[in-house]
């Protein structure tokens, strides 16, 4: 599998990104079809992790206690490539080496990491050049479909 290109360079680990980063907006390209796929992704996520029985007895004070606890956790970036169906019906056929994965911005939080997907996807054009993009759709708002006219010019 090829990894992450940023700012010209391998990224084979979070610490090869900026270190305030929160997530990321990437573009995966299928080479022989050349149509690519503009997304976010977050480094990290957090789940909720039960408190072990040492953790629950060195709790003290007065009130209710807590039985878990939010813990973050580095995401699955390393392998992903993209939401869209075709991109994931073309994994499922084992193609990965015909993807190129570029990471174009590294936000630092999660309101930013949605503000620049929505902004690369309406400077791109993705909805209006379908033959070009996988991307279907813009905050589940805007459609490819919307533009059917557009599309027969």
């Amino acid at each position: 599998m090829k990894n992450w290109l940023y700012e010209g360079k391998e990224v084979t680990s979070i610490e090869e990104l900026p270190q305030d980063g929160f997530g990321f907006i990437y573009v995966t390209t299928h080479i022989p079809s050349n149509r690519a796929y503009i997304g976010k992704k977050a480094l990290y996520h957090n789940i909720k992790r039960k408190l072990t029985k040492k953790e629950l007895a060195e709790q003290t004070g007065p009130g209710r206690k807590p039985t878990s606890k939010v813990v973050s956790k580095e995401s699955d970036w390393k392998t992903y490539f993209g939401s869209a169906k075709p991109v994931q019906a073309l994994l499922k056929e084992g193609k990965q080496d015909e993807f190129k994965r570029e990471i174009l911005k590294v936000v630092d939080n999660k309101k930013l990491l949605t503000y620049y997907e929505c902004k690369y996807l309406f400077m791109m054009g993705v909805l209006e050049y379908p033959e070009t993009y996988f991307n279907d759709n813009i905050l589940g708002k805007f459609f490819t479909r919307d533009f059917g006219v557009a599309n027969e010019d």
